[in-house]
């Protein structure tokens, strides 16, 4: 009779060892399941212990800190103290799913190539969540471990998730002996040999990522990914003549598409590549793509960190550091403090002599200018701009389908709604013509948003038009950095082409009369140089 222990397994407690040895040493008849019943005689001795860490494939977050091997390292470290064999399997993470615990017993019998077959007739679960649910339905026993109360759920002792809570926000938790009483000891060794409370404290500190280690849930990452790649080449083109040999790092590297081509640029042979990525998704795909032999620079490492939180390489370490398209994202989905730390910690990491290259958009000069819009209205349907579709796909082609004004008047409600920014314009006739007048920044947010109808949702969170280009040059100083001479900022042609010409024109006002106005800068290149 095997006993089954599902769970994220971050750490073994003091109860959990002492539950299992007295199971271990008085049999299965000396407890009662989740019912209060007694088990039948048959499963009096459990011969073997089964622990299928769930989650096994993430780490670095919120929800799952810890990697599997340090989770499988403290499952056997306590294990040795029982006089059974324990079984480890890791279980990646499926999201919710209505059949996790169906889902959960073939990989385990896939993973031991059929020697362990786990059904009620021999097998006993161990479970206190909800997720004992789901193997009740498949007929298996339920042991309740630390569950008092299954109505409520209600626990007579802490929960492993508990006390990883606890050392979150304690702070020299190590020296509390209501947390560390409650872990088994070789757990406390661990979390102690490798820093593990550092890293939880550091984690839950982080309000920009979610739980499971993302900037946004609502970004569909197979357009994303494609559209990194698709523009790879023209950013390594406009980047490359500034990289610094040495250590080159990648901040917000995405899938890895700058360093793959910087691995294959014969001036960096020698070179150490570092790509740092924080949302977990593309950081996986960055590994799976090492392991498929992408980069010819064996020496790329990547590594799934927040630059925002503090420094991701080492004080006065760094030749190059490169970012693209990222520190909008933080201005976005964090504070504008968060994004004044982010640049003092570029600054901080460089060698002396070191360069720091932004490439992103930038907001135009003279952003608070009045201006008038002219939109097409006959491009699309102007029926019902605010319709509600939940289905993302179905939404897509409903913004597709809005004429250019009619998108514009859905992004006034949509865009940074959840800071309650307020889009300020009024439509006005002029010689009989219908334009919109708004501040020159509200205009180029809508342009360079107005296409990003595959991530509609996502994309209105974010803000490109916060610092013109002269504003971006004094953080840097500020910082300490000073501004090399190649730094400009520049209009994306093929944008104004393709994208804004054919729907959009802007006017300003002078003497009664409209003058066209030229489609202002788009992106910057912006390089730091820490001098000292």
């Amino acid at each position: 009779m095997y006993l089954l222990i599902p769970g994220r397994h971050q750490l073994i407690t003091q109860f959990q060892f002492t539950y299992l040895r007295d199971i271990i040493q008085q049999g299965l008849t000396a407890v009662k399941d989740i019912n209060g019943n007694v088990l039948p005689a048959k499963t009096d001795k459990p011969t073997g212990i089964i622990f299928p860490v769930t989650s096994a494939n993430h780490s670095n977050t919120r929800r799952n800190p810890l990697p599997f091997y340090l989770r499988a390292i403290m499952i056997e470290a306590m294990s040795a103290a029982l006089d059974i064999p324990v079984y480890i399997y890791g279980i990646d993470d499926v999201g919710t799913m209505e059949h996790f615990a169906a889902y959960t017993l073939k990989r385990i019998k896939h993973d031991s190539e059929g020697q362990l077959d786990c059904q009620p007739d021999n097998t006993v679960v161990i479970c206190s969540t909800p997720v004992l649910l789901q193997y009740e339905k498949l007929g298996f026993s339920i042991l309740p471990a630390e569950l008092k109360d299954r109505t409520n759920w209600i626990c007579h002792t802490a929960m492993p998730w508990d006390i990883v809570e606890k050392i979150a926000y304690t702070p020299n938790w190590q020296d509390d002996e209501t947390i560390t009483s409650l872990m088994h000891p070789t757990s406390l060794k661990a979390w102690k040999k490798y820093h593990l409370g550092d890293k939880v404290q550091l984690l839950f500190r982080d309000t920009m990522i979610s739980s499971d280690g993302d900037l946004t849930t609502t970004r569909d990452y197979n357009v994303y990914v494609r559209q990194m790649d698709e523009i790879a080449e023209l950013k390594y083109e406009e980047t490359a003549r500034y990289i610094q040999p040495g250590r080159i790092g990648d901040i917000g590297c995405a899938v890895g598409s700058w360093l793959k081509l910087v691995s294959r640029d014969a001036r960096f042979r020698e070179s150490d590549l570092y790509g740092i990525e924080v949302s977990r998704h593309l950081y996986e795909l960055c590994r799976q793509r090492k392991e498929n032999g992408e980069f010819e620079n064996p020496f790329v490492f990547f590594a799934q960190k927040n630059a925002v939180s503090g420094l991701v390489f080492e004080k006065n370490s760094m030749n190059t550091i490169h970012c693209s398209s990222l520190t909008h994202e933080i201005e976005s989905y964090g504070s504008r403090n968060d994004l004044l730390h982010f640049i003092q910690n570029r600054y901080d990491e460089l060698a002396p002599g070191g360069w720091w290259i932004n490439r992103d958009v930038v907001g135009p000069a003279d952003k608070e200018k009045w201006v008038y819009l002219k939109i097409r209205r006959d491009d699309g349907t102007n029926d019902d701009p605010y319709a509600k579709i939940e289905e993302r796909h179905a939404f897509s082609d409903y913004l597709r389908g809005l004429s250019t004004h009619a998108r514009f008047l859905r992004f006034v409600q949509d865009f940074r709604k959840e800071v309650n920014y307020r889009l300020d314009y009024e439509d006005v006739l002029i010689e009989g013509e219908p334009y919109t007048r708004l501040r020159l920044r509200d205009a180029c947010e809508f342009l360079s948003r107005k296409d990003y109808t595959d991530n509609w949702t996502s994309e209105m969170h974010e803000t490109f038009c916060y610092w013109d280009f002269e504003e971006w040059k004094q953080h840097l100083v500020e910082a300490g950095f000073s501004i090399h001479p190649f730094s400009h900022a520049f209009t994306n042609e093929w944008i104004v082409t393709n994208r804004w010409k054919p729907v959009a024109s802007l006017w300003t006002m002078e003497n009664d009369q409209l003058v066209p106005l030229p489609f202002p800068d788009t992106h910057m290149i912006l390089v730091g140089v820490k001098n000292t």
